[in-house]
Order: C-alpha cells, then structure tokens, then sequence
C-alpha cells in the first residue's frame, strides 16, 4: 500500500521558503534558465511538482493543506488593490482599456479555437469552452466556478477537464511568459524609456512603521474583503474570491490619499507583494496536481496545444503591436502571456523577471494587474456564458 504524507501548513510554508531559495542556487547554476526568463519561484516550485508526480504512486503520495496558499494569493491580490491608485488608473486609462480589449477578444478567440477544434475532433464543442477561456483566460478559481455549471448543463466531467485544462496553462504560462517578453525586447533591441522609480525599491532605514501599516491594512481589507466576496457571490455574480479584498484594498488606498488619514509607501507595497507572490508560487506549484492533466484525452490536449500557439500568436501580434510596440509593450506581452494561460501570479512573475534583468516598466505593472486580476474576470465570465448558450 502506498503511504500518504500529509504536509500540514507549517511543512508547506517551510517548503515554499526553500523552494525560492532553490530557484534562486538552479538559476545560478543553469544559465538557460536565465536565458529563458523563467522566474524564480516558476523553477523552484516546478522541482516539487514534479518530484511529486514522479512519486505518485510508485513511493508516496502527498496531501498539502492550502489554506495558506489560498490565504496568500488573496493576500498578492490586496497589494495589487493597494497600488491601485486613481491618479494611476488615470494615467494609464487608455492603456487598460486597450488590454482588457485585447484580453477579452482573446477569450472570444480562444472558445472559438476550443469550440472548433472540439467539432472537428467530434467531441462536444462544449469542452472547447472549457479548455478556452473558462481554464486559459479563467484559471482555476473560474474553471472550478463554472465546472457546475457546464456539468448541470449536461457536459460529463466539465469540472475535472476545467480544473486540468487551468493546471495546464499555469504550468505553460510560467514557462513562456517571461520568454516571449524577452524574445521581443531582444528582437527589436528595445529598452526602457524615461526615469522611473524601480519595480520594488528598496526601503528606506527607519520604515519599519510604514511596513507594520502596509501589513495592517492588508489584514483589515482582507478581512473585510471576505465579507464582501460573501455578499457578491449571495447576488448570484460567479467571481474569484479574491475580488472582495482587492475592492476593499483599493478603496482604502484611494481613500488614504483623498483624506491622509494613514501614509502608503508604494515601495512597501511592492516589497510585501514580491515576498507575498513568491511564496504562494512556489506553494500553489507544491500543491500542483499534474497527475490531473492524465483526464485529459488526446482531443483536449490538442486543443490545449492549439491554445499555447494562439496565445503566443496573440502576445507577438496583437498585445505587441497595440500596446505601442516598445519596451513597456513587450514586458505587457509577457504578462498578457501569464494571465491569458494561467493567473495573474504568472503574469507578474514574468514581468518581474524581464525588469529585473532590462530594466524598469512601470506602465506595464500598472495596466496588466488591473486588467488581468480584474476587468477580465467580468468580461470573461459574460462571454462564457453567452457562448455556453449558443452551444445548448
């Protein structure tokens, strides 16, 4: 009998902890990892993904708790929130509405490559959806939302191939991301324009306050922001749950600013946020069920390859070229890349990599968080249900 190893929240953090600093020794030690972009958090937590489908039973299977990983992508996801100024928004409003443009064509597209390909390999076009923009555009957090709905429906397993179909494209999108966006800035020699504060500047000596009150406040809007989510989802609106902390986020920030009643550092923010993003990465890749991707028949995985190709032709294309053809597009497209195939973590990830190694962007940290853990979610999910009923 094969033994289960329970790996409780303290065991998982630790391994999360280790798992960056693994990323950081493997890209020291194998330079194509550098040269392909691949965050840090991407390579260190992919060793235990795989080293756990290698397991599988043949020496053990594991069971990790997620509520810290779960606990943490809210977490990511309320610093995006408190970064989200007005005076930002503003400056980079055409920039969002141009992406999310982009972004919901693409899931228009990407239900239409499903949906045909699905047809053409006499399978319900139903699961076309499900392996477009439910798990693509979507991630886990849609495909689980609407799995019960396409299986009411009367698709047969809709979850577990949604759920599958998002493993998938996160494990993609965070090997890709980073590399489409370095392949174009390499490509057309682009580099950064302007002087612009770094992504994460480092803080200054003596602000441990202002870090104690960017902790703070992200515990009140998460708190407050699972009221919120309750009350969404009591409306009958199909969100991620991290949508409630990320409103409540960017409404105290934006309401800090207004009234001054508490100081934000940005460069707090930012910092938290990075610590924050690498170890739910690297968690949610120790957590990874790849195993999951054997429910997918020779039909799904082709329409997912077809997927991965539409993607990158949508990144090169379209994300590039529209979002201004410079450096700030092509780090854009990296992040469109992550988001459109896995979930915002990616995207970011990929981003961070890019500057880290050309130089900063900022626009782009601006407009892909906003449209990516965000404004995609509404659009997405009134084109999957628009196109799930022209398919009944």
């Amino acid at each position: 009998m094969i033994p289960v190893w329970k790996l409780d929240a303290a065991l998982v953090l630790g391994l999360a902890c280790l798992g960056v600093l693994l990323g950081f020794w493997l890209k020291r030690k194998i330079p194509l990892l550098d040269r392909l972009n691949i965050p840090v958090p991407i390579v260190g937590g992919m060793v235990y993904a795989v080293a756990a489908l290698a397991l599988r039973d043949r020496v053990a299977n594991f069971e990790a708790d997620v509520v810290l990983r779960d606990l943490l992508m809210v977490a990511f996801m309320t610093t995006i929130g408190l970064n989200a100024r007005l005076q930002l928004i503003r400056e980079g409003g055409m920039g969002v509405i141009r992406l999310l443009a982009i972004a919901s064509f693409g899931a228009v597209l990407q239900n239409l490559l499903g949906m045909g390909l699905a047809l053409a390999l006499g399978v319900d076009a139903r699961l076309g959806i499900l392996t477009g923009s439910v798990a693509l555009a979507g991630g886990p957090a849609t495909a689980l939302a609407f799995g019960g709905t396409f299986e009411r429906m009367g698709v047969a397993g809709a979850t577990t191939v949604a759920f599958a179909a998002a493993t998938f494209g996160i494990t993609v999108a965070g090997l890709i991301g980073g590399y489409i966006g370095g392949w174009l800035i390499r490509r057309h020699n682009l580099k950064p324009g302007g002087v612009d504060l770094p992504v994460c500047p480092a803080r200054a000596e003596g602000s441990a306050p202002q870090l104690l009150t960017t902790v703070l406040l992200m515990g009140i809007a998460i708190g407050l922001g699972s009221v919120l989510s309750a009350q969404l989802e009591r409306l009958g609106l199909i969100l991620p749950g991290y949508i409630g902390a990320m409103i409540v986020a960017a409404l105290i920030r934006n309401l800090a600013d207004r009234f001054g009643f508490v100081r934000i550092s940005q460069g707090e923010v930012l910092a938290v946020g990075r610590i924050v993003l690498y170890l739910f990465i690297v968690m949610a890749l120790v957590t990874l069920r790849l195993w999951e991707l054997t429910h997918l028949a020779l039909p799904m995985i082709a329409i997912l390859a077809a997927q991965v190709a539409l993607c990158w032709l949508m990144c090169v294309a379209m994300s590039f070229r529209a979002m201004g053809r410079d450096y700030e597009s092509a780090v854009t497209a990296a992040g469109f890349c992550g988001f459109m195939l896995g979930i915002t973590s990616n995207a970011i990830a990929s981003m961070e990599e890019l500057v880290e190694k050309y130089g900063p962007a900022p626009r782009s940290f601006l407009v892909v968080p906003v449209v990516g853990a965000f404004l995609i979610d509404f659009t997405n999910s009134l084109i999957i249900t628009a196109m799930a009923n022209l398919t009944r």
